[in-house]
């Protein structure tokens, strides 16, 4: 019986950074890429039409903010996880990432070790928070 696949959109800018972001969630077969966007706008379009199961989600994007996309995608694909996945270490920038929506907040730099783990543990349902987000307090503990 074939393990049933997770479906990830992946958005991000930087092109370079997304063919990593691929080869890493390439190690975990269950997951797969359905699409990769590199702006805010259509990745709530493409939330909205494809409804992926999992989001990674930068915040400095074009047309449209990481922020703003994720308010946008939980409205239109509501079932979709995010983790946002980014350069961003101000508190205040993680607690919007958190509040917009995001059940999940990676480092670009930490991605290497803590991209699969922040993965599972989002899809797992549970919040993850990198280890080099410093001063930060999660509200919900």
């Amino acid at each position: 019986m074939a393990t049933p696949l997770i479906r990830v959109l992946v958005v991000d800018d930087f092109e370079p950074f997304r063919r990593f972001v691929a080869k890493v969630l390439q190690r975990q077969p269950e997951l797969q890429i359905i699409r990769e966007v590199s702006d805010g706008l259509e990745a709530v379009q493409k939330a909205e039409e494809m409804q992926p199961d999992l989001v990674l989600l930068d915040i400095g994007l074009p047309s449209l903010n990481g922020i703003e996309a994720a308010q946008r995608i939980r409205n239109v694909s509501p079932k979709s996880k995010i983790l946002f996945v980014s350069q961003e270490t101000s508190p205040d920038v993680v607690q919007g990432a958190l509040a917009s929506g995001g059940s999940g907040y990676v480092l670009k730099m930490d991605a290497r070790n803590e991209l699969l783990t922040a993965v599972n543990a989002v899809l797992g349902g549970k919040r993850f928070i990198g280890a080099g987000v410093n001063d930060f307090t999660d509200p919900e503990g």
